[in-house]
């Protein structure tokens, strides 16, 4: 990114983490369900998705620490996931100011390609 949009560097930790944990399918699948049936449990999703209990256990830590998902500690210490929505504004505002930066060196190259004879 150009200097002019240069992020904090606890925003550019937050992108990267939200990024990292995006790049798994998994992991991906797990923010699909909460999103599509809101907050559940690692039990629940084992229930709904062709994956293990503890693999879903670990998979939420990653996005617990990532921020991407908060647990709710509920009955019979069983904790609920659901989303949460600032992480991925963060990652929103980074992936904004790349296309910026895109847009603006293509429009520069545009203006140079018209400037030619």
């Amino acid at each position: 990114m150009s200097s002019s949009r240069t992020s904090t560097p606890d925003a550019e930790a937050a992108a990267v983490a939200v990024f990292t944990a995006l790049a798994d399918p998994t992991r991906r699948a797990l923010l699909a369900e909460l999103a599509a049936h809101g907050p559940a449990t690692a039990t629940d999703l084992a229930d709904r998705l062709p994956i293990s209990r503890q693999a879903i256990a670990k998979h939420l830590g990653l996005l617990s620490e990532a921020g991407l998902v908060a647990g709710v500690p509920g009955e019979r210490r069983r904790v609920r996931y659901r989303l949460q929505a600032k992480p991925i504004a963060v990652a929103q505002g980074f992936l904004a100011a790349l296309a910026t930066d895109w847009d603006d060196r293509l429009q520069a190259l545009r203006g140079h390609l018209d400037d030619r004879p």
